[in-house]
C-alpha cells in the first residue's frame, strides 16, 4: 500500500479545539488522532510538512512547518500538548494560521513550488467569534480547509469554514472516541495513486503515473505506437538521425557505424579512414600493388606484362637484350618471333 499511494507533498496546518468542553480523556484522543495521521503521511523537508496549533479563547502555535521532518520527533511533540481550557474562538485559530504558520519565515514553501496549503480544523463546539469572513480570506488565499466536527460540534460553523465541494470537506463523528476512523478517510483524501507501483497498466515498457491515471512510454530508440501502449524500435538509420561517415546499421533502437570495403572504422566509431589496400597480405597481385582511394590495382616490374587476370605477370621476351631479332620482335604468347621494318626482308 505504501508503494501504491503516497501522499502528495502538503504544507499541512492542524487546528485543534481544546477548549474547556473537551475533557482531558478527550483530548488524549485528539492527540492519537493527530499522531496516527502523521503515520499515515509522507513527512519530509520536501515532502508534507507539518504545523500543529492548539486554540480555546487564545491560540499557541505548538510548532510550525519549520520545526519537524521526521514523524517520530512530530509524535513526540504533540504528546506533549497540554490543552488551554477556555473558549472557543476558531476565527482567530484561521487568521493566526494565515498570519503566522503560513509564512515563508515559518516553513511555508514558495507559492512558485505548487505545495497545496491545507488546514485541518478539529472542534466539538461553535465558534464564539466570526469565522465566517476568515475562513473565505484563507480559501482566497489558497487555503483548503477540512473541518471536523465531534459530537456537539455545529454543523453550520463547520460548512461555513470548509472549502467546496463540502462533501468532501465536512466530517463529522459522534465522540472523540471514533475520530481515528477519519484517518483512513484523510489518507485516502491525500494520496496520490501510483497506478503504476500497482502493477495494474498496460504499457509494454515504460509507465508515468499522472494523477490517478497513466501515461506510457518508451525506452530511448523506440517510439509509441498509435495503441499508446506499445513500442516499436526507431529506425536510428534514417537520414538526419545518425553520424555515420558511410554505413549505418541498426542496432535494437540504436545503431553502430561501419566502413566501405577498403576504408577502416576510426577511434570516434563514426568516420572512416582508407585501409592501404597495398599492405603485406591484403592484395592479391604478384608483382606491383598500387594503392587507389581504399582499393587497389596490380602492376609489373620492368621487363613483365599484367596477365588478362589483372593480377599476375609474364617476362617480356621482346624486351631489349631479351630477343636476337636484328629489327623486330613480336611476342606471341610465352615465345616470339622476328620480323623486318617495312623495305626490308628477313
Amino acid at each position: 500500500a505504501d508503494t501504491a499511494c503516497k501522499n502528495r507533498p502538503l504544507d499541512l496546518v492542524f487546528i485543534v479545539d481544546s477548549s474547556r468542553s473537551v475533557r482531558p480523556e478527550e483530548f488524549e484522543k485528539v492527540k492519537t488522532f493527530l499522531s496516527e495521521m502523521i503515520d499515515t503521511l509522507d513527512v519530509g523537508e520536501r515532502t508534507t510538512r507539518v504545523a500543529v496549533m492548539n486554540y480555546a479563547s487564545t491560540v499557541k502555535v505548538e510548532f510550525p512547518l519549520r520545526t519537524y521532518f521526521d514523524k517520530a520527533s512530530m509524535k513526540e511533540a504533540v504528546s506533549r500538548i497540554e490543552p488551554l481550557s477556555a473558549g472557543t474562538m476558531t476565527g482567530l485559530a484561521i487568521q493566526t494560521a494565515m498570519d503566522e504558520v503560513f509564512t515563508e519565515e515559518m516553513g511555508t514553501r514558495p507559492a512558485t513550488s505548487n505545495i497545496p496549503k491545507v488546514v485541518i480544523v478539529v472542534t466539538d463546539g461553535r465558534p464564539q467569534d466570526q469565522v465566517q469572513e476568515v475562513a473565505a480570506s484563507a480559501r482566497t488565499a489558497g487555503i483548503e480547509i477540512y473541518a471536523v466536527g465531534v459530537d456537539r460540534a455545529d454543523m453550520q460553523s463547520l460548512r461555513i469554514m470548509a472549502s467546496e465541494p463540502l462533501d468532501e470537506h465536512v466530517f463529522y463523528v459522534e465522540t472523540y472516541g471514533v475520530i481515528e476512523k477519519l484517518t483512513s478517510r484523510f489518507r485516502e483524501t491525500f494520496c496520490a495513486v501510483n497506478v503504476c507501483a500497482l502493477g495494474t497498466h498496460s504499457c509494454q515498457q515504460v509507465c508515468v503515473s499522472n494523477g490517478a491515471s497513466y501515461l506510457c512510454d518508451c525506452y530511448q530508440g523506440y517510439t509509441l505506437n498509435p495503441d499508446e501502449r506499445t513500442c516499436s524500435a526507431v529506425d536510428m538509420c534514417a537520414p538526419g538521425r545518425h553520424e555515420c561517415d558511410q554505413i549505418c546499421v541498426s542496432n535494437n533502437g540504436s545503431y553502430v557505424c561501419d566502413c566501405y570495403e577498403g576504408y577502416t572504422l576510426n577511434p570516434d566509431k563514426k568516420t572512416c579512414s582508407a585501409m592501404d589496400m597495398c599492405a603485406p597480405g591484403r592484395h592479391d597481385c604478384a608483382q606491383v600493388c598500387l594503392s587507389n582511394d581504399g582499393s587497389y590495382s596490380c602492376d609489373c616490374y620492368e621487363g613483365y606484362t599484367l596477365n588478362p587476370d589483372k593480377k599476375t605477370c609474364s617476362a617480356d621476351v621482346c624486351a631489349p637484350g631479351r630477343h636476337d631479332c636484328e629489327q623486330v620482335c613480336v611476342r606471341n604468347e610465352l615465345f616470339y618471333s622476328c620480323v623486318c621494318h617495312q623495305g626490308y626482308t628477313l
